[in-house]
């Protein structure tokens, strides 16, 4: 059924329906619609929530003539809410967590409803927040929904609690929507919990042998905390510090007691060890509760066993001199077993096989010596390692490092550091440097090198040069004479001697070479380097460029020779190199002799019906192939021969292009007609003992030596 909303009403409206009022805008005529007296209806319910108000135009026209008599008005119709929505916890389910012993008051979390009635009217949206389980450790503010401590709560009682919210709308009058959510609290830890361990004396034991870094024992002192606030670190408190230490496992938080240095059964059996356990992370306001500490004693009895040789020192330093002979004491070791029974000990060197060459030791009393003569130029420090053994239980090994330095004594002579390229120009004058030098001694100085720089005797008198010392270890090279010549003397040998400070001093004469230069007075290093090339290989500058001259013409005349016969290759045979093969006729078989009947089927070169057609000159060593062995059974008078002769002749005489090899052929059968004869042994039926060779003596100078060899034989055997 319709309901009223509110009525229209014109001033000219006489109420005689000659006026209709019209309706326009958001829902007309669907929603909302109006009567002839201006009477606005809605036709169905409206939620506020989906739309909460509505435009309209609303129009007054004459029925007669359609004409509006006043202007259009727009109006404004509002939804007015009522409480047809409950409250809602749209962010839930909802967990907090708040530290333990938190105190009263403390804020954990603040849950929120949402009601979808319209806050600005009347009280359908206002929420109402109370605690409906939770009591009596929580509380919750009835108008934010803020959840509070209501009592400190210790963790390790309890560590999770449930509590549950109750919000109303209508400020919680009769007839009010409500709805619940469930807020899951969890406390978190603090270090409100000191470390206690579970005993007040501890035993363990620990063996002699035991390297250092060995673990003696665990122990752990409990913390009901968790997490970080239960990481705690362990101390070792008094002198057994020295001797043990303690470390904490980071994933158990167990102190681990671990050996610091070798215990000895026979200087102390047992040790008490004072240990401590403290928490790592310490929180301020349980301090008043006490330390967060707690202390133990461990007994730790060390376990007898049966002990390696001891050295007198960890390690042993000893000196000798170089060069000292063979034999000579270098130093001595020593080892004892401290255990009860004293075995007695025997000393070897297991260092390397080239120090036991150079030095060897009393296997019973530990004495060092040499076996040869050390050099510190070449090692200046030896480092061996000494063991000493029970004889009695050979498994018991101890080791000892042992460093020998070796003295310097001063056997090397001082010397040039490196070679010196010195050079002088022909222009020099008087006094001027041509050469800085120094000197470098392998031997070791107590104090620091001092060397002394002079010319040697024999060069004083007649040298070209004298030697300033700088009485800095180095030295100057300057020319004591103007003027010097190539010709007349090309190199300089300038003896100079080196004497050092050491005890006995030493001297060496080092030969510097002085190269005259072909300059002015400043020496070109590399222009001078060129000059004494030349001069070393016997060659003046124009010498070499004739030299270098001559070997450009050849390499151009060699050039143009490669050249010129590439290029004749080109012109006289420019066919392919497949045409060239053509007059190559290769047989890979050898025949047995005139008795092997089996080699070739003779059969079938027998016939005498041959069909020959002029073929392309392309297949020119197939057709020869062919007629070739076609010739075997014919002669020179046969009509096939002389065909083939003939095609042959015409080919050579019309290709222009032709090689030389169309004019040279071969055939299987000599021709008739020659005064020689047949030469051929074949089918002769005569040795050449039936054979007169005298007519060779009438065919002319050319076949005098064959007439020679055979004619002459002929004679004798007649």
């Amino acid at each position: 059924m319709p309901m009223y909303v509110g009525q229209l009403k014109s001033d000219l409206d006489k109420e005689d329906g000659s006026l209709q009022y019209i309706l326009t805008g958001e829902g007309a005529d669907s929603i909302f619609f109006i009567n002839e007296h201006g009477k606005i209806y809605v036709r169905q319910k409206l939620d506020r929530e989906k739309k909460s108000f509505y435009i309209l135009r609303a129009q007054v026209i004459n029925r007669k003539t359609r004409l509006p008599i006043e202007p259009d008005s727009e109006f404004i119709i509002k939804v007015r809410d009522i409480n047809d929505h409950e409250p809602q916890f749209l962010d839930g389910p909802y967990v907090a967590t708040v530290p333990e012993m938190s105190p009263e008051g403390t804020s954990v979390t603040q849950v929120t409803a949402t009601d979808g009635d319209d806050s600005s009217y009347g009280n359908n949206a206002r929420l109402l927040y109370s605690l409906v389980q939770g009591q009596p450790y929580f509380s919750v503010e009835p108008k934010t929904g803020v959840i509070r401590m209501a009592s400190q709560m210790d963790r390790e009682t309890k560590d999770q609690y449930l509590v549950v919210i109750q919000a109303k709308d209508m400020v919680g009058q009769a007839g009010a929507f409500s709805a619940t959510a469930t807020v899951t609290i969890n406390l978190s830890d603090v270090n409100d919990n000191p470390p206690k361990f579970q005993q007040r004396l501890y035993y363990m034991n620990v063996s002699e042998e035991a390297p250092v870094g060995t673990t003696v024992g665990r122990l752990l002192a409990e913390d009901s905390d968790i997490g970080k606030n239960a990481a705690m670190n362990y101390f070792i408190e008094g002198d057994s510090s020295d001797v043990f230490g303690i470390i904490t496992d980071r994933e158990t938080q167990e102190g681990i007691i671990l050996l610091k240095k070798r215990v000895d059964y026979e200087s102390k059996r047992k040790h008490s060890v004072r240990v401590k356990a403290v928490n790592r992370y310490i929180d301020d306001r349980f301090l008043k509760e006490g330390p967060f500490e707690d202390v133990t004693i461990v007994q730790i009895s060390v376990v007898d066993a049966d002990e390696s040789p001891v050295f007198t020192l960890d390690s042993y330093v000893m000196e000798i001199a170089e060069g000292a002979v063979s034999g000579s004491l270098v130093g001595i070791v020593s080892a004892r077993d401290l255990d009860n029974d004293d075995s007695p000990v025997r000393y070897s060197i297991v260092q390397g096989m080239h120090l036991k060459r150079l030095f060897s030791i009393n296997e019973h009393n530990g004495t060092i010596i040499t076996t040869e003569p050390l050099d510190r130029e070449k090692t200046s420090w030896h480092n061996i390692t000494v063991t000493a053994t029970e004889t009695r239980n050979p498994e018991k090994i101890s080791e000892a490092n042992v460093y020998i330095q070796v003295l310097d004594v001063n056997d090397h002579a001082p010397e040039f550091p490196k070679y010196y390229e010195t050079f002088v120009c022909e222009n020099a004058v008087p006094g001027q440097l041509i050469q800085s030098i120094s000197a470098v001694d392998k031997d070791d100085s107590e104090e620091s090198h001092q060397f002394y720089f002079s010319l040697a005797q024999e060069a004083t008198n007649n040298s070209h040069f004298t030697v300033k010392d700088n009485q800095d270890n180095t030295a100057g090279i300057f020319t004591a004479v103007s003027g010097f010549s190539r010709q007349e003397q090309f190199y300089f040998f300038l003896p100079i001697l080196i004497l050092d400070n050491g005890s006995p001093p030493l001297t060496s004469t080092n030969t510097l070479t002085v190269t005259v230069c072909d300059c002015d007075t400043e020496v070109n290093t590399l222009y001078c380097r060129y000059g004494a090339f030349l001069y070393s290989i016997g060659l003046s500058t124009e010498a070499l460029v004739a030299v270098l001259a001559c070997l450009l013409i050849l390499l151009v005349f060699f050039l143009a020779i490669i050249g010129i016969r590439q290029q004749r290759k080109k012109t006289l045979f420019p066919e392919k190199v497949e045409e060239f093969r053509e007059n190559i006729v290769r047989y890979d078989d050898e025949g047995g002799g005139e008795e092997d009947t089996e080699a070739f089927d003779i059969s079938a070169l027998r016939t005498r019906t041959v069909l020959r057609t002029h073929k392309p000159r392309k297949k020119v060593t197939t057709e020869i192939h062919s007629l070739y062995r076609q010739s075997l059974q014919v002669g020179p008078d046969s009509a096939i021969f002389r065909q083939f002769i003939s095609e042959k002749l015409e080919e050579a005489n019309t290709d222009p292009s032709a090689p030389p090899y169309d004019s040279l052929q071969t055939y299987a059968f000599e021709g008739t007609g020659s005064l020689a004869g047949s030469l051929s042994s074949l089918g002769s039926n005569m040795s050449d003992m039936d054979q007169n060779y005298d007519y060779l003596l009438g065919w002319g100078p050319h076949f005098k030596q064959l007439a020679g060899m055979y004619a002459s034989q002929r004679s004798t055997r007649d």
